[in-house]
């Protein structure tokens, strides 16, 4: 409880202040909208703030105070930044939300200049490239898969900006790759259900793989955390790097395993399947 209680372990920085700006654009964004507001606006908002707030816990909180002394603890914050957080904004639709509370006469050269301006033409179109399905798994997959190579790892210990950039890039490619699982984080989805199913899983087995890798190795794969005398909880090196693969293994399945059931059961549903199609007619 002490620990919890820490001023030092809650300390008042950058990310903690991005977050609450975030929050309030968004809650008044939301209060100028012209619809009314219905239960599922409720729950996306829901869903949008509870995604802030694990960016809280994971990068402003205890959790990042035991980050360098437990690898299991740096592993939460790993999970959160890339299964957790993203899809919770994502679910939360917030693009509209945040842009609102801008004065109408900043709002509008702001659009035209990120989504038609010629200056960012080439911006756009890397961006475009990078944001189509298998460019993003890849983007995704191989951030995790990277960043846990021991030398770089252990160099994110050392370095606290190397620390932000890794997080950073978690954080970002997730966004990307999300995006192609949540059919309604897009107005135009670019894969069907059964595409889904097969994308998720793939990024799921890349997951599993890695920590089947860690909680089997026979000594610890991070000499900075193999080179510290003591931990908390009086783990060895060996049991916090076995607890940290467990992490990965079954919380970090969790959100993939929730869509990939969704996607599955629409999928493989035939009165939904029937339901899409007529809605497609209908609307064309």
């Amino acid at each position: 409880m002490s620990v919890l209680l820490s001023a030092s372990n809650w300390p008042l920085e950058w990310p903690l202040v991005a977050v609450v700006v975030t929050a309030l654009l968004y809650l008044h964004g939301g209060r100028l909208s012209a619809t009314a507001s219905t239960t599922a606006k409720r729950w996306r908002g829901v869903a949008f703030y509870a995604g802030l707030v694990s960016i809280v816990l994971a990068v402003d909180s205890p959790v990042d105070a035991y980050a360098d002394r437990l690898f299991w603890a740096h592993m939460v914050q790993h999970v959160v930044l890339m299964m957790v957080a993203p899809p919770l904004l994502l679910i939360g639709r917030p693009w509209p939300r945040l842009s609102r509370p801008l004065p109408l006469d900043v709002r509008r050269p702001l659009a035209r200049a990120v989504l038609a301006g010629p200056a960012l033409a080439p911006l756009r179109s890397a961006l475009r490239r990078l944001a189509a399905p298998f460019p993003s798994f890849v983007l995704f997959s191989s951030t995790l898969v990277a960043w846990h190579i021991p030398a770089l790892y252990d160099l994110t210990l050392r370095d606290g900006i190397v620390h932000d950039a890794e997080h950073a890039l978690f954080f970002s490619t997730a966004l990307l790759f999300w995006v192609h699982l949540l059919p309604g984080a897009t107005v135009r989805p670019r894969l069907s259900d059964g595409a889904r199913v097969a994308y998720g899983t793939a990024a799921l087995l890349v997951s599993w793989a890695l920590a089947v890798v860690l909680g089997l190795a026979p000594e610890p794969a991070y000499g900075a955390y193999a080179a510290l005398a003591h931990r908390p909880g009086g783990l060895s090196a060996l049991d916090d790097q076995q607890i940290a693969a467990g992490v990965m293994w079954v919380p970090g399945s969790i959100p993939y395993c929730v869509v990939l059931l969704v996607a599955a059961f629409k999928w493989l549903d035939p009165k939904s399947a029937a339901e899409r199609r007529r809605t497609m007619t209908i609307a064309n």
